[in-house]
């Protein structure tokens, strides 16, 4: 049986970008877009394409790959580029959260661990955490995203925000109790 081909790690990959390898700057491309998009439209909570800011992070990304070091993990690299182009496009369309929440009020893990007996209910469920998420100020959305739906280690999102790791758990705190209280309200 033939062996199955290895992947290369995402660090590996910026490294060979940092030569100028392309093939490998569009597979990190492949890997990263879909990720992107969803923190994308988590982060901005708006129904626009976000296709262009995507973009848009690739191409600082492809710029700025000699700052990168190998040697740290690339995911919080990438993301911390994605934030920065997300937050300045919050900042250019001066963009208001719907409903400002209590800072004590965002529970997303509290939501995720309903476990709906059904499909319908899980859409529905789904849907309600959507609207909970669209509620919140970016700062909070933001943890949110990056633990709960990309996966992300509290080093992590510390290392993207530029926070201590003791405020990305008050963060996700925070945001747990307040999407808790949300979907209690609604």
């Amino acid at each position: 049986m033939p062996e199955e081909p290895q992947v290369p790690a995402d660090e590996v990959l910026a490294e060979s970008v940092q030569k100028n390898d392309h093939d490998a700057f569009a597979t990190l491309m492949d890997r990263y877009q879909p990720k992107l998009l969803r923190y994308g439209r988590r982060f901005l909570a708006q129904k626009e394409p976000i296709d262009d800011a995507v973009q848009d992070i690739f191409l600082k990304m492809y710029q700025n790959i000699k700052s990168y070091d190998p040697a740290r993990p690339f995911a919080p690299w990438i993301y911390r580029i994605a934030h920065n182009t997300f937050a300045n496009e919050l900042r250019r369309k001066s963009r208001k959260p719907l409903i400002t929440l209590d800072l004590d009020t965002l529970s997303a893990h509290t939501a995720y661990e309903i476990d709906p007996a059904g499909e319908e209910e899980q859409r529905q469920m789904q849907e309600l955490i959507n609207r909970g998420l669209d509620a919140l100020p970016p700062h909070y959305r933001e943890v949110v995203v990056l633990h709960y739906l990309e996966g992300l280690g509290y080093q992590e999102i510390s290392d993207v925000l530029h926070v201590p790791t003791g405020t990305v758990g008050i963060r996700l705190y925070r945001a747990r109790q307040a999407l808790k209280k949300y979907v209690e309200q609604t």
